[in-house]
């Protein structure tokens, strides 16, 4: 979808035939791990901390989220654990302590302390659309965009996102020549290898949105954006005034994409959530458990990826559809409705696909950087003309200027 969004906007602003679009069986697989063939300066990343995974719980699973340190704090004072004899220590106290309590109750405590658990569900369960579009007619004309030898050059994306589905959203649409600058707060640091996996193409900075410099800075960048991409809880930037409707209503054209973990509205609309406990609550864990009931996981972590290049479709596609008919867009995925969509609506198809037997190296490059070199996995998107890499390596998270390129 992604790539045949990007053939369709460049074929749009050059008035010429959709290129030829073919994506690679092989190439969306290496992708969909990237994460786990990234190397940095020869070292593998860091995978799941100690304290995130499945725990039996007094009747039942639950699936629990501790990577980074502000999560594995509230955890552990939400269930009365002292942070003390390092995690090897502390595996075992709670796995003690999660077999003493219902599912249920660990996942209300632990998200009412501002954690990170969630009961495994144990039967896949409906969500709503993995994407919601709403169209806004602004009173001024966008900018269009003129010719250009990729589709999203001169294209302007402000991304507010963090961890992996956004980042690989706003990744792709960098590697298809969008000037991508990710903002994040000060107080909130990323872990350096997932930003290392999915900055490539981008620049990042640091604005705190309660300080009146940095909010200055803020909205000179936001008053210049094509798109600003979000994938925070939904209601988190609301504070900071930064709503869709007042978004649009003061910048007619600019495109909102929105990402979140569980849903718009509802009783979960407010909860954190990342890939792994969003597979847990929608069931697909159970589907995934194993002869002894333990609960599995998918080969990678598909939601996030898979939502990440849903979400670029669709932000290509806005700026198509701003082209040719003006006004902005609001765009909302979800991992849920990703979920969904997996789980109710994709039937598998019979035979041997490309990624069955394949060899990863053949979709595996080096690129230097500020990290030292990286092996990294090339982008699966791609249309006859395509650029093959990035152009650029990814910057120090936080050490860009506030500007555009």
């Amino acid at each position: 979808m992604a790539s045949l969004a990007a053939a369709e906007l460049l074929a749009l602003r050059n008035r010429v035939p959709v290129p030829a679009v073919r994506v690679n069986e092989a190439a969306v697989a290496t992708a969909f791990v990237s994460e786990r063939h990234l190397r940095i300066a020869g070292r593998a990343p860091t995978s799941f901390a100690p304290l995130s995974g499945f725990w039996q719980a007094a009747d039942g699973w639950v699936r629990t989220h501790a990577n980074y340190p502000h999560h594995r704090a509230r955890l552990l004072s939400a269930l009365d654990i002292a942070d003390t004899g390092g995690d090897q220590v502390l595996v075992g106290v709670l796995s003690k302590e999660l077999a003493s309590r219902p599912a249920g109750e660990v996942q209300e405590t632990v998200y009412a302390a501002g954690g990170l658990a969630v009961a495994v569900a144990s039967a896949p369960a409906a969500a709503g659309p993995a994407l919601v579009e709403t169209r806004h007619v602004g009173q001024s004309s966008p900018r269009l965009l003129a010719p250009a030898s990729v589709p999203a050059q001169d294209v302007r994306v402000l991304d507010l996102t963090r961890v992996l589905a956004g980042p690989v959203a706003t990744r792709t649409l960098a590697l298809l020549g969008a000037d991508v600058l990710r903002v994040d707060a000060p107080q909130l640091p990323e872990d350096p290898d997932t930003h290392t996996d999915t900055g490539m193409g981008k620049r990042s900075t640091l604005l705190d949105l309660s300080s009146p410099g940095d909010r200055h800075a803020f909205e000179d960048l936001l008053s210049q954006a094509d798109v600003v991409v979000t994938g925070y809880r939904p209601g988190a930037l609301d504070r900071h005034g930064l709503t869709p409707d007042v978004l649009m209503d003061r910048y007619p054209g600019l495109i909102v994409a929105q990402l979140c973990a569980w849903e718009w509205s509802g009783t979960w609309a407010e909860r954190r959530g990342f890939d792994s406990l969003v597979q847990a609550g929608t069931g697909i864990a159970a589907i995934e458990a194993t002869a002894d009931g333990r609960p599995g996981v998918l080969p990678a972590q598909a939601l996030d990826h898979g939502t990440g290049y849903l979400l670029a479709a669709a932000v290509l596609r806005a700026l198509s559809d701003r082209q040719t008919a003006g006004g902005g867009r609001h765009l909302r995925l979800s991992l849920a409705g990703t979920a969904s969509w997996l789980l109710h609506d994709i039937h598998p198809t019979s035979g041997q696909g490309e990624a069955d037997l394949y060899d990863p190296r053949s979709w595996l490059t080096e690129t230097e950087s500020p990290y030292g070199l990286l092996r990294h996995a090339l982008a699966p998107v791609h249309y006859d003309g395509a650029p093959a890499n990035w152009n650029r390596a990814p910057t120090q998270w936080g050490t860009d200027l506030p500007n555009w390129a």
